[in-house]
């Protein structure tokens, strides 16, 4: 049987088994946070924010976006989850916003070499005006109670800080 490209993954799977301590959890946001961030390998989402696992609800895309599915969860969150403080985090030098979309489009075709062109990816232009337009439509959501705060960031994944902009 040839190997398993996995196996260094199962075994680190079975060693975090061994010390596993959230058996029996019941799945709530204990620290009341949803994050919405990208799926960025350098971004920690609960580490830069000081949490740890079941302390919050963390929700990953290309560019960090509030797109319908994540709006789902962040509703979710808000109404069944205990979450009463959402982050919505993109990040500087994020591959969504280095160019439009068409050009995004077109690397993908190159290197699948399979014609990309009906897929949307999602380029952001404007990732403050982005942010700010995410940040709303959570806020004006009519699932989303009032009392839920939502703040916008930008994180810096060279420096490791965040800054408010919403």
């Amino acid at each position: 049987m040839p190997e398993n490209s996995f196996d260094d993954l199962l075994a680190a799977n079975r060693d975090f088994a061994s010390t596993f301590d959230l058996a029996g959890f019941d799945g709530i946001a204990r620290a009341g946070v949803a994050m919405v961030t990208c799926m960025d390998s350098r971004i920690d989402p609960l580490a830069m924010i000081g949490l740890q696992p079941g302390d919050a609800k963390i929700l990953r895309n290309p560019g960090g976006r509030v797109t319908d599915r994540a709006l789902v969860a962040v509703v979710l969150g808000v109404t069944l989850l205990q979450v009463d403080r959402v982050l919505v985090v993109p990040h500087t030098r994020c591959a969504m916003a280095s160019a439009p979309e068409e050009e995004l489009r077109r690397r993908v075709g190159e290197v699948t070499g399979t014609d990309a062109s009906w897929m949307s990816l999602g380029a952001i232009d404007d990732q403050e005006k982005t942010l700010v337009a995410d940040v709303h439509r959570i806020l004006s959501h009519p699932l989303v109670p009032d009392h839920v705060q939502v703040g916008g960031f930008l994180y810096d994944v060279d420096t490791g800080l965040l800054t408010q902009k919403v």
